[in-house]
C-alpha cells in the first residue's frame, strides 16, 4: 500500500511544493477531512472508485472530485454510456488503487486505472487537501499543481435537469 512517504518522495522528485499534514485525530475516510483540519469541503479532494458494467464487460473507474460534490453513479454512467455503475467494494478499491479504501490519494494511481476529473475542481493557487493513504496524515498543495499532475480526463459530472413542464396531471378514474 502507498503512504504519505511515497507521495512525499514523488512530489519532491517532481519539485512540487506540498505539505504533509499531521492530523489531530485519525480518519477512516476522506469525507472526515474537512472537519478534522477545519477546511472547506470544496478545498478537500477525494477519489471515488466505481465498478462499471458496460458493453465490453466490467471495469473499474476512478473519479477525482471535491468532498463537497461527490460524483453520482448516474452521472458517471451517463458519461460512460454504462448499463450499471456502483461504488466499488473495499477489496476492489484496495487492489485497483494500491491505497486503503476511503483514503485514496489522486496521486500515484496506477496507469491502468481510468481516471475522470470533475471539472468543478478549482484550478487556482489556493491550497487543497487530500488523503495520503494513511489515517493520521493528509497532503496539502496548490490546486493548480494537483490538476497539472493528474493524468485523467476532465469531465462535466453535473446531472442535467429535465427540460419541459413539471406539472402534475391527474389520471382519469
Amino acid at each position: 500500500m502507498k503512504d504519505a512517504l511515497a507521495i512525499h518522495r514523488w512530489l519532491l522528485a517532481h519539485q512540487v511544493h506540498h505539505e504533509i499534514v499531521r492530523l489531530p485525530r485519525p480518519i477512516t475516510g476522506v469525507e472526515e477531512l474537512p472537519a478534522t483540519i477545519s477546511a472547506a469541503p470544496e478545498r478537500c479532494v477525494m477519489v471515488t472508485v466505481f465498478e462499471v458494467t458496460g458493453r465490453l464487460g466490467r471495469e473499474v473507474v476512478g473519479v477525482v472530485s471535491s468532498v463537497a460534490a461527490p460524483p453520482r453513479p448516474g452521472a458517471v454512467g451517463a458519461l460512460l454510456g454504462a448499463r450499471d455503475v456502483r461504488p466499488a467494494p473495499a477489496f476492489l478499491v484496495n487492489s485497483a488503487t494500491d491505497y486503503a479504501a476511503g483514503l485514496v490519494c489522486p496521486l500515484l494511481l496506477p496507469r491502468r486505472l481510468p481516471l475522470l476529473v470533475d471539472d468543478r475542481l478549482a484550478g487556482d493557487a489556493e491550497p487543497i487537501f487530500m488523503a495520503s493513504g494513511e489515517r493520521h496524515t493528509a497532503v496539502g498543495m496548490r490546486a493548480l499543481d494537483l490538476l497539472s499532475l493528474l493524468s485523467g480526463k476532465t469531465v462535466d459530472l453535473r446531472i442535467p435537469r429535465p427540460r419541459g413542464s413539471r406539472e402534475a396531471i391527474a389520471l382519469r378514474h
